[in-house]
């Protein structure tokens, strides 16, 4: 925005306009590409490194984020930016914390993938079961399906195997139990065979394709 000051003409001092700086680029351009960094990044971003992904001088990117600032001050908005001595973080409003932890406190729904539903199913039906067994059947390392399983609380380690090294034992929680409807784990439908055989076939498939990329 073009400012005014006083500047001497003709021995008096008259009022001009004073046109900023101009930035190498567009403003609005590179507001976007501040805020896209800020977003993406999650965490704080020093000028620095600001000013070197969008190829501006140091002075040229603190203009640019001190705008971007200046527009999530001047609206009504849930995000705003906040600095860390001269690092900037995207960060919500604190007067929307309140909103915040009731939406924290809201039951997630669970999403399980076909591998993590799999290696349930063995779990569920072989419990208590190591790590080991569990790979053996699927052919394929588990760790990632277990630990996301744990977090949902749907398994949980219900022991040690009497065996060299002491492996940890895994069963299935009661959250199991609500989350497929069910009263008792003996209610719960007799598997094939045939389809253990399948779920090993599928992952030695899954484990070459892995391979050949």
């Amino acid at each position: 925005m073009a400012q005014l000051k006083l500047e001497p003409r003709n021995g008096e001092l008259t009022t001009v306009e004073e046109t900023p700086d101009q930035l190498p680029g567009d403003i609005t351009a590179l507001k976007a590409a501040v805020e896209a960094v800020l977003f993406t990044m999650g965490d704080s971003v020093d000028i620095d490194t600001l000013a070197g992904v969008l190829n501006l001088k140091h002075a040229d990117a603190q203009t640019v984020v001190d705008r971007l600032c200046e527009d999530y001050e001047s609206q009504e908005r849930g995000i705003r930016i906040i600095r860390l001595e001269d690092r900037y973080q995207l960060a919500t409003k604190k007067e929307l914390y309140p909103v915040l932890i009731r939406m924290a406190r809201q039951p997630q729904k669970i999403s399980l993938t076909d591998v993590v539903l799999e290696t349930l199913s063995i779990i569920a039906y072989k419990q208590p079961v190591t790590r080991i067994e569990i790979e053996r059947i699927r052919g394929v390392k588990c760790d990632h399906a277990i630990n996301r399983l744990i977090e949902y609380g749907l398994i949980r380690e219900v022991g040690r195997l009497d065996a060299p090294g002491r492996p940890i034992l895994f069963g299935t929680t009661e959250e199991f139990l609500r989350h497929f409807g069910t009263d008792s784990l003996d209610e719960l439908p007799r598997i094939n065979p045939v389809k253990v055989e399948d779920f090993k076939a599928e992952a030695e498939e899954e484990a070459k394709l892995k391979l050949e990329v």
